[in-house]
């Protein structure tokens, strides 16, 4: 038996209500946690960018001096 009161259109409109919201602003002076992720993970990358580029310069100076 057929449900007469679906819409199918009704999921697609949530989840574009969902999709269009804004975040709720954020009081002055409140610190974001997203901020302080961002910038540790930038941080690690950072270093781990370095790291490896000495680890190759490291490895080209061995080659050529062995």
């Amino acid at each position: 038996m057929a449900d007469n009161d679906y819409d199918p259109a009704g999921s697609t409109q949530m989840f574009r209500a969902f999709v269009e919201e804004t975040p709720a602003p954020q009081a002055p002076g409140s610190v974001s946690t997203y901020g302080s992720a961002s910038s540790n993970n930038r941080s690690g990358l950072i270093i781990g960018v370095v790291v490896v580029a000495i680890a190759v310069v490291a490895a080209v100076i061995w080659l050529a001096v062995k």
